[in-house]
């Protein structure tokens, strides 16, 4: 009995296969629907692919024509004093069809020669519009031939730690490259190649490597959230520790720019006490920024702030202590330590900037006239 279920069964079977290879058979005929056009089954496209990979796709192809290489000759001195040219290399990206971009102050510094290639490989020579070596911003210009696409500048206040980002440069010279981290931490300290520190600084996990900085940090939703700006890590290499320049930072750049104002600069570096460690340096607990360095000649130079005159080990860190105690911005008590930051954002050279500060004991409230923004020395 079971062997009669067999074989019936491997008739049928038989019987399947060769019908179903004849030209004619109903299952390989071509089906065509009213209009005549013939019929497929719909294909399904990205299969396989999470919402997160279509979102990194998608931010990439809306992305990638708006971000360019920058290349510039910069001339150093050899030992032997000669003049040698050296082509430095970074990002950029469109920051309007007329041929606006932005990047890092660095890639174009000291440079005899700019030159920006698009995504299309269409090389233009640029000019420098405005350079802000202090935040290591700089805008450019080139004179295209066509329009082209610009990216939506986003707003780096509203910034999470945890929240996904993506940086999209030209690391080692490789155009478009894509790389996807999260937002590490905010308001980190970092120094410039010429020793100033960059306050407010995004860390970031996503992958930046030499060649990526001036490239942009963008938001799940596509809009540029920061300019990658530094790297942290041997010989230059990434170590999932990079830093980018907050965008509203360098939009507060563009307006100044296109209103002809100059943007203000204060002059210090700072580092944010409170608590135990206020309490341990004989200062207020409830905080504030302690001054560690005042550039020489600057508008906080001028209104009479003391820097440092010490320096202490906290734990395993050394700080500079001695300096002012900035305890209030405008009335306003400081709790942050980008606090001065988010203050100079809303103001200009020749405003007003009224500080109380801690000092040997007492307080002292000083009205300082704000200076224009210049590359300064600590």
């Amino acid at each position: 009995m079971r062997f009669r279920t067999l074989l019936i069964a491997a008739f049928i079977v038989a019987g399947f296969v060769f019908y179903t290879r004849q030209p004619n058979s109903l299952l390989r005929r071509p089906f065509y629907k009213d209009d005549g056009q013939l019929w497929s089954p719909p294909v399904a496209h990205s299969a396989g692919l999470g919402s997160d990979e279509l979102n990194n796709i998608d931010v990439y192809k809306n992305a990638k024509d708006s971000v360019v290489y920058v290349t510039s000759t910069v001339y150093q001195t050899t030992f032997f004093f000669e003049q040698v040219p050296v082509k430095e290399m970074g990002s950029g990206f469109l920051v309007n069809e007329d041929g606006e971009i932005l990047t890092n102050n660095h890639v174009i510094s000291g440079s005899s020669q700019i030159e920006v290639t698009l995504p299309d490989q269409s090389r233009y020579k640029a000019k420098i519009l405005v350079r802000l070596p202090n935040n290591d911003l700089a805008l450019i210009k080139i004179e295209p031939k066509k329009k082209l696409r610009a990216l939506h500048l986003g707003d780096s206040d509203g910034l999470q730690v945890g929240q996904k980002v993506m940086a999209i440069g030209n690391p080692f010279g490789f155009q478009g490259t894509l790389t996807v981290g999260v937002v590490s931490s905010l308001g980190r300290t970092i120094q410039s190649e010429n020793g100033v520190p960059l306050e407010g600084m995004i860390q970031t996990d996503a992958a930046i490597n030499s060649g990526n900085s001036g490239g942009p940090l963008l938001d799940s939703q596509g809009n540029v959230v920061g300019i990658d700006t530094a790297i942290y890590g041997p010989n230059g290499g990434n170590v999932g520790i990079g830093f980018a320049m907050p965008i509203n930072r360098a939009k507060n750049m563009l307006d100044d720019f296109r209103a002809g104002r100059k943007p203000a600069r204060l002059g210090v570096s700072t580092v944010y006490v409170a608590g135990d460690l206020a309490e341990a340096l004989r200062l207020p607990t409830s905080g504030g920024l302690l001054i560690q360095q005042v550039a020489s000649g600057s508008a906080a130079d001028r209104a009479g702030l003391r820097g440092a005159t010490d320096a202490v080990l906290v734990g395993n860190s050394r700080l500079l202590i001695g300096g002012d105690l900035i305890t209030e911005i405008d009335s306003k008590p400081v709790g942050e330590q980008d606090a001065v930051i988010r203050v100079l954002a809303r103001k200009h050279a020749g405003d007003t900037m009224e500080l109380k500060v801690y000092r040997n004991g007492k307080t002292t409230n000083l009205k300082v006239t704000l200076s224009e923004a210049a590359e300064e020395r600590f």
